[in-house]
């Protein structure tokens, strides 16, 4: 039995983890740790609701360390999920912000860690943005190629790891998903916001017609392979977990509008495509298959589907999407 903290614990997948954990396996204690107050039941899923094993603590990861580090000594976890980012691609303003929380923070708090001989293992959440717009799937020693200070910051994390690994033996791994969804996400992504829209007959703004491709996976297949990494994975080995093809934005949107019986062209307002934005992910997921014996189990279909209950289940408890405001 293991403890388990999950530092941006008030995100959706900490949140997916945290159930997956809960759910799956036997650990001993759940904590997540997150920025904010608990969230509303539509984003906590209720996760570890009556369950004596789980309990949120609201410590922000920048400015409030030593809190975190009371909170590390006094729980001694064996294992820590770094979740917690500053996550939008759009990172051209204030974009000092990402470097705080993605580099320096990520720095320090691995620094003293170190000094630490309870933690047995400390998995980073990468992403798949480094490699940057791809034509065939990157494998993980594919050329990097961040497109934005959000993918640098993110870079700079990764390399600071491979370099504590390297010389000073921190047990670490690090994974790059590709651009993950679920139930309790955010409403300005664009999943969550297109069942809203779809559910309230309001327009979505489609940026561009959609035509971006990205490769999306289901949270809870993404905590299945986090789980795999904290049982199985040689320390300071990095890997890419995606589905096996790209999807178009445009094609996600039907979908929803195909489980919600709304006409696509009903459902949408065609915009201006984003400045910048890379035109395909695509991860090659060779290596976690065949090392750790990972396996995509939820389609993108059926993901959709469970979105949209999601938002059926909530409707009434959501509130109207708003447009990202970046915090520290």
């Amino acid at each position: 039995m293991r403890t388990y903290i999950l530092l941006g614990g008030g995100g959706v997948f900490a949140v997916h983890f945290a159930k997956y954990l809960l759910e799956k396996t036997d650990p001993r204690k759940v904590i997540c740790v997150g920025r904010n107050p608990p969230a509303a039941p539509p984003f906590t899923l209720e996760v570890g609701k009556g369950d004596a094993r789980y309990r949120y603590e609201q410590i922000h990861v920048v400015f409030e360390q030593d809190r975190l580090f009371e909170l590390f000594d006094r729980e001694k976890p064996e294992v820590i999920v770094n979740f917690a980012a500053l996550a939008y691609a759009t990172s051209w303003e204030k974009s000092f912000r990402y470097y705080e929380t993605n580099v320096v923070a990520l720095a320090k708090m691995c620094e003293d860690l170190m000094k630490r001989d309870y933690l047995e293992r400390f998995v980073q959440i990468g992403t798949s943005e480094l490699y940057g717009p791809v034509e065939k799937p990157a494998a993980e020693d594919a050329p990097l190629h961040p497109t934005s200070p959000y993918a640098v910051s993110k870079l700079a994390g990764d390399m600071h790891l491979d370099t504590l690994w390297a010389v000073r033996k921190f047990p670490m791994n690090i994974i790059r998903p590709s651009n993950a969804y679920g139930p309790g996400q955010l409403l300005y992504r664009i999943l969550p916001r297109a069942v809203y829209c779809a559910l309230t007959g309001q327009k979505l703004p489609l940026q561009g017609g959609g035509n971006v491709k990205k490769s999306y996976m289901h949270a809870q297949d993404l905590a299945h392979a986090i789980w795999l990494m904290t049982e199985k994975a040689p320390f300071g080995r990095l890997y890419n977990v995606g589905p096996e093809q790209p999807s178009s934005i445009r094609h996600l949107v039907e979908l929803v509008a195909e489980e919600t019986g709304v006409p696509f062209e009903t459902l949408v307002d065609i915009t201006p495509g984003r400045v910048g934005e890379d035109a395909q992910y695509w991860l090659d997921s060779t290596r976690i298959k065949t090392e750790l014996g990972y396996q995509e189990r939820i389609s993108l279909r059926e993901g959709v589907r469970d979105m949209v209950a999601w938002g059926r289940h909530y409707l009434k408890q959501l509130p109207p999407p708003a447009e990202f405001v970046l915090r520290a």
